[in-house]
């Protein structure tokens, strides 16, 4: 099988949100996220009970490299040193850091992004626009610091949203691709592929080639064809692969996603080579070897 780099993934104990207790209703909305998203078992995450499990659960399922995503929302938040310290200890981790630019000045966004990229190694930087409070569009301008700092470090952004936000009109892609056109060489990476609008987000980056999409559990949702079509076609360069676990067991989609009719001429694009160049892997690798 060819390397596989997961673009999302976050252990279940790192959260009750990820269903890290049973009995709770955060648990039993884990459950109830993988059955709509396609699980098989619907409570596959619970193996990820500590750290060393949820890194044999990446290898079992064949992954090389899992990011571990964080987030800074008001209902949900892991600081950047806990992304750091989690992922320092296996080498099939790879962290990506997190901001929320609605509670702190732009000079301490910046200074935090900065300490994020340089001092503890982060991939990037995940925002959550559409659940701030208020909920905003990914290009209102209090996210700007976040774009500027990114770009400068060469270090990717990172945006989630989906069909969970607050509302749909926080998902929909046309802020996304006036935020690349302000940002010509800011690395944009769509979590959720902006399900349900898989048409207007292919647009978008069809537009902007820095624009790229991790459908990840959407890619099996209705409409999710449409992903595979433009990843076989021109969307083959700025197309990855991710899981969203837990919220869709691991094993199951990297099966799932090998059947879905991918030219062979695209897999490790897919799989690993478009992750590589968008986490800058392929520039760590040639300093390591230099």
């Amino acid at each position: 099988m060819s390397k596989i780099i997961d673009l999302r993934s976050r252990p279940s104990f790192l959260h009750d949100f990820y269903g890290a207790t049973p009995g709770t209703k955060a648990y039993e909305t884990a459950r109830w996220i993988n059955r709509r998203t396609g699980s098989k078992d619907d409570e596959h995450f619970a193996k990820s009970k500590t750290l060393e499990a949820f890194v044999q659960e990446v290898r079992d399922a064949g992954i090389s490299q899992a990011v571990v995503v964080g987030r800074d929302t008001p209902q949900l938040k892991h600081s950047n040193e806990e992304i750091r310290d989690l992922v320092s200890r296996h080498h099939e981790l790879i962290g990506v850091g997190s901001v929320n630019p609605q509670t702190q000045s732009p000079r301490v966004i910046t200074t935090e992004i900065e300490r994020a990229v340089r001092s503890y190694g982060l991939a990037g930087i995940n925002i959550e626009p559409g659940f701030g409070a208020p909920p905003l569009k990914p290009d209102h301008p209090v996210l700007f610091p976040v774009y500027e700092a990114c770009q400068a470090l060469g270090a990717p952004v990172f945006l989630m949203s989906g069909p969970t936000s607050p509302s749909l009109e926080y998902t929909d892609p046309a802020p996304v691709g006036r935020v690349a056109a302000t940002f010509p060489d800011l690395k944009i990476v769509c979590f959720h592929g902006f399900w349900p609008y898989v048409n207007e987000i292919i647009g978008v980056a069809f537009k902007h080639a820095n624009v790229f999409i991790v459908p990840d559990m959407y890619l099996f949702a209705p409409g999710g064809g449409l992903y595979v079509e433009a990843g076989n076609g021109f969307l083959r360069d700025q197309l990855l692969f991710g899981t969203s676990y837990p919220f869709r067991a691991m094993k199951q989609t990297v099966d799932d996603f090998l059947a879905l009719g991918w030219k062979d001429e695209v897999l490790d694009l897919i799989l690993h080579k478009n992750a590589e160049r968008v986490l800058g892997l392929q520039s760590e690798a040639l300093v390591r070897h230099a």
